[in-house]
């Protein structure tokens, strides 16, 4: 095995950099002609592994790497490309440059099963409300007319960015794979958290993935003037909303300590101007958890409270779901054979929990997975700061070839 190119893995996420919408941070939305370009211009600089390239259905890439028995299922690995609003440069592709990078080292290294490398689409959910869409479609978790309610507003729809993208919506079900597509599967990714840092360890070995739960809060009050309605006469849709923010915040504090967080990340107001009493707001709100029962006791506190501002603040109040996915466990196996990589190699190594989803969650459907956590500066991300090492990219590139190797050898 050949050791990791430390200039080849910086020069392929520094160049991805390039492609975003903002000055400040990496802004590539799924779909978009950035994320296209992006995907190509990283085709152009890995040619030289002469991999074979096919696209399914919905647009997630697949670069294959033959092994010596074609026919048996493959060694999947992989991530994304596409970004948050004001992102960073690591999250995903550490996860994709770093799986090309173990091609790179085991290039001469004669391999029973053919090794795949993914690139998913629509990780993120910030242009359509759905995160890990293609992996989602890929497992048949999802449908596109189920993934099309998410949208943003001033957007085109999910469906006609697959349009867009070259992909017949119609049939986006031929992109499902069985399970048994792939042998195993590997991620790397930033940890998107201070845990590895805060305890100065090198690998994260995760175990499990919280799973995010994910609705809108639509309130219809009644839009006035903001200067001739009294106080007590209104039915201010965005006050009854803010009440609804601070119960999202206090019954995922309830639950805290069985890991459970939620969040109210996006607001929408109606008609939006300062001299109106808003008459209508839709508020996104994302819950996540690793425990099933205090994702549920969160769940039916917001509901609660929700059915007891609708009277008091004299509002409707009518709860969207979007998504509600389980926490999903990984393979114990593969984690036994990383712990086992990683004492090989002498690296340290924590066994974790993932608080973020990702698309190992979906892939796990299909086939034994693994995930790999390096540690992030400050455990920032999805922000312009976000950073990872060199030195901590290319160890977890190590430890991914290492599995890779063995895998494909099973």
């Amino acid at each position: 095995m050949y050791e990791v190119n430390r200039e080849r893995v910086n020069a392929l996420l520094m160049g991805l950099a390039k492609f975003t919408a903002s000055e400040e941070g990496v802004t590539r939305l799924a779909y978009s002609p950035l994320d296209k370009e992006a995907q190509n211009w990283l085709l152009e600089q890995v040619e030289d592994l002469q991999l074979s390239i096919r696209e399914d259905a919905v647009g997630n890439v697949f670069l294959r790497r033959e092994g010596v028995d074609s026919a048996l299922p493959p060694v999947g690995c992989g991530s994304h490309l596409d970004t948050v609003i004001h992102g960073g440069a690591y999250d995903g592709m550490c996860g994709v440059v770093g799986a090309l990078e173990a091609l790179y080292m085991l290039r001469d290294a004669e391999l029973k099963r053919s090794i795949e490398v993914l690139i998913f689409r629509a990780e993120e959910s910030s242009r359509f409300g759905f995160a890990t869409m293609g992996s989602k479609l890929l497992t048949g978790a999802a449908t596109v007319a189920k993934l099309s309610k998410g949208g943003k507003k001033g957007d085109i729809s999910f469906e006609e960015a697959l349009r867009q993208w070259g992909c017949d919506p119609a049939r986006a079900a031929d992109a499902i794979l069985a399970p048994g597509a792939y042998a195993s599967f590997s991620e790397l990714h930033i940890e998107q958290g201070k845990v590895l840092e805060e305890k100065n360890i090198q690998i994260g070995i995760v175990h499990n993935i919280a799973a995010p739960t994910r609705f809108k809060i639509h309130l219809q009050g009644m839009a006035d003037h903001s200067g001739a309605t009294p106080m007590g006469m209104r039915r201010d849709a965005l006050v009854a909303a803010a009440k609804l923010i601070l119960a999202v915040n206090e019954s995922a504090e309830d639950e805290k300590e069985h890991g459970t967080v939620g969040t109210v990340g996006v607001v929408e107001v109606e008609p939006g101007s300062i001299n109106v009493v808003p008459g209508a707001v839709t508020l996104w709100v994302d819950v996540r958890g690793v425990e099933p029962a205090s994702i549920k006791r969160t769940l039916e506190n917001i509901q609660a409270e929700a059915e007891n501002v609708a009277v008091t603040d004299r509002v409707g109040v009518r709860i969207e779901m979007l998504t509600a996915d389980s926490p999903v466990p990984l393979d114990k196996t593969l984690a036994l054979q990383t712990e086992g990589i990683c004492k090989e190699l002498v690296y340290s190594f924590l066994h974790m929990n993932s608080g973020a989803g990702h698309d190992s969650m979906h892939m796990a459907k299909i086939a034994p997975t693994t995930m790999v956590f390096i540690p992030c500066k400050g455990g920032i991300s999805h922000n312009p700061a976000e950073f990872a090492s060199l030195d901590d990219i290319c160890r977890g590139i190590t430890v991914l070839a290492h599995i890779l190797q063995k895998e494909a050898n099973k």
